[in-house]
């Protein structure tokens, strides 16, 4: 597995990928087709490529590491632990498909934050739009900042290639084959980056079933009698990160937030011909997501396993322990897997959320779809994407830098953790939207009182709905610093989301009322 021959295995990757760009936009580059794939997307491709999306490169790299981490709290490795989340998940897309994709369709929304709009007014709508941007931006360049570093160290770094020329090249070849066909040519890129993410921890787990001189049944029980094998967490009690309720209750508000929530990920569900296939979508990738995470920490133990009885040491970041034996102790066709399967597990990440940054952008800022159009509008629509695209392709090239050159990983974490705080906002703006009735008051005229006409101008209007998205995360970092010492050794970990959705909830209703008349509006009046 010489450097030469992975570049050679990319590029060769690359290519399968353009040839299907080129038919899956040959028809137009329409704005209707880059956005919603004109609404005729195969339900079952979207199923299968949501997959590879969910997982994305840090799943693919970072999962089978974790099952060798030593839990703090209770002293033991952490198994399978992460599958206590996973069960959530299956209950958050449930909802998804009962709930939101039901409301995302009768209101036949582009942007899903088009609704913030119609429920509350343009600043919500705005403040839902921009949380999604940060949290989207933060977390594509993350994901690629931890494929890119692996491909510096194992392939890059023998050329004397420098970092910025590697991420560079990595997020031009996104755009390439994303500008013209959008989200129609990632319903079918997807497909095959899942599929190639799949068989290459499969055939990997294989491949350490031969080297072991073992069969299936075989590594089964290896797993089963090792001592990473647990998959619930009770003992540790509400302290313990770990524990069954913290994380199958997170596992359910995270999905619900990152991907109910998220444009991202509800735009390949839009894209279906339906919302009987949406829901066909949902409900066959949250059942194939459980097995294939099953996949993943199965892989994990076994690769803890395999450096045991081999005499490997363990790298000081786990992250490194997949890329390390593939690459460097097993058969030359589970490296070549290896690099196809990372590539595959970075991109079907990164292309998806870099056409829904665009779309979100385009429709939410720009206006794009409020109304038919004439073609020379259309036309110099188009144009502004075009811009669109290459610009947020600039911006996750810059913040990869970023967390290069901050090159401290404990700080980089904080970086991404801290994009989870920006979904908060749009769990309480949704759940407030769905739940209630009520409107709320998004801007404070201070004029109305005697002494806010001395203020300033700028001063003289305070924009509330706002003041309430920023105020939440704020308070719930506050909160989670000091929940150890307040809460008597509680922590909330993954959990944060529902304190930040909670408090954001509050304060949207401290600035709401009643419309009678619009009640008055629905009903029909009173006849003897």
């Amino acid at each position: 597995m010489t450097p030469t021959v992975i570049i050679s295995i990319i590029t060769g990757y690359f290519l399968v990928l353009m040839i299907i760009s080129y038919f899956t936009s040959k028809d137009g580059n329409s704005n209707e087709s880059f956005f919603l794939a004109g609404r005729k997307s195969p339900w079952f491709l979207v199923a299968f490529g949501m997959i590879g999306a969910s997982l994305s490169g840090v799943t693919f790299i970072s999962v089978p590491g974790w099952v060798g981490e030593i839990n703090a709290t209770t002293g033991k490795t952490q198994g399978f632990a992460y599958m206590q989340m996973v069960m959530g998940y299956l209950l958050g897309y449930a909802v998804i498909a009962t709930v939101l994709l039901p409301l995302y369709y009768r209101l036949g929304l582009t942007s899903i934050y088009e609704f913030l709009e119609q429920r509350f007014g343009r600043y919500s709508y705005k403040i839902g739009a921009f949380y999604f941007l940060i949290s989207r931006i933060i977390g594509a360049s993350f994901r690629l900042y931890l494929v890119a570093i692996v491909l510096q160290e194992f392939v890059m770094n023998p050329f004397d290639v420098p970092f910025p020329v590697t991420v560079l090249t990595t997020i031009l070849l996104i755009w390439v084959y994303t500008f013209r066909g959008g989200i129609k040519t990632i319903v079918y890129t997807d497909t095959l980056q899942t599929l190639s993410m799949l068989m290459a921890v499969i055939l990997t787990i294989l491949g350490i079933g031969q080297a072991l001189e073992t069969d299936i049944s075989g590594l089964a029980e290896m797993v089963s009698n090792s001592n990473y094998s647990q998959v619930f967490f009770f003992e540790g009690g509400w302290s313990d990160p770990y524990n069954f309720w913290k994380q199958f209750l997170a596992g359910a508000l995270i999905t619900i937030v990152m991907t109910g929530l998220d444009q991202d990920m509800m735009q390949k569900n839009l894209s279906c011909k339906s919302l009987g296939d949406a829901q066909k979508n949902m409900f066959t990738f949250s059942i194939v997501l459980f097995f294939a995470n099953i996949l993943f920490l199965s892989l994990g133990a076994l690769l803890y396993i395999y450096a045991m009885q081999v005499g490997i040491d363990i790298p000081a970041s786990t992250d490194k322990l997949y890329p390390m034996i593939a690459l460097q102790h097993l058969s030359p066709y589970i490296g070549i897997l290896f690099i196809i399967g990372l590539i595959a597990a970075a991109y079907s990440s990164a292309d998806s959320a870099l056409t829904a940054l665009t779309t979100s952008f385009c429709v939410d800022f720009l206006g794009f779809g409020k109304k038919e159009e004439e073609e020379d509008v259309q036309n110099a629509q188009k144009r502004k994407r075009f811009l669109v695209h290459i610009g947020f392709s600039v911006v996750l090239l810059i913040v990869i830098l970023i967390f290069n050159a901050l090159n401290n990983d404990a700080v980089i974490k904080q970086l991404f953790t801290a994009a989870g705080y920006t979904y908060g906002p749009l769990l309480g703006l949704f759940t407030f939207g769905m739940t209630t009735n009520l409107k709320i008051r998004e801007v404070l005229d201070l004029k109305s009182f005697s002494w806010g006409e001395k203020l300033p101008p700028f001063l003289q209007k305070v924009n509330l709905v706002i003041l309430v998205c920023l105020l939440a995360p704020c308070l719930s970092f506050v909160i989670d610093s000091y929940s150890a010492d307040l809460l008597y050794g509680f922590e909330f970990g993954f959990l944060i989301i529902a304190l930040n959705g909670f408090l954001t909830f509050l304060g949207l209703l401290a600035i709401s009322y009643h419309d009678y008349e619009d009640q008055l509006d629905k009903h029909e009046p009173y006849q003897e």
